[in-house]
């Protein structure tokens, strides 16, 4: 399970797991539970760069939001793999 801190959001922490270049598990700490739980369930199953390009730059304050988070989650998830 990677954990990646979050900047700017309301949650705290994202986790995720990845097999292949698939999410299989994502998960939220804090947050807006219906917004976050459902984010991590319409990743789950997804392609990391299709995540990446459908979340990265979603904007609700600060100049990022949770899911613009995971995308920058995943991008460093990438850079480390």
């Amino acid at each position: 399970m990677y954990t990646y801190r979050t900047r700017g959001t309301c949650s705290s922490a994202i986790q995720f797991d990845i097999n292949g270049n698939r999410i299989t598990d994502c998960r939220f700490i804090g947050g807006c539970a219906g917004n976050t739980q459902g984010v991590a369930a319409l990743v789950r199953g997804m392609d990391v760069d299709e995540a990446i390009s459908r979340l990265k730059g979603i904007q609700c304050r600060g100049g990022t939001s949770c899911p613009d988070q995971l995308a920058r989650a995943l991008e460093q998830w990438k850079a480390q793999n």
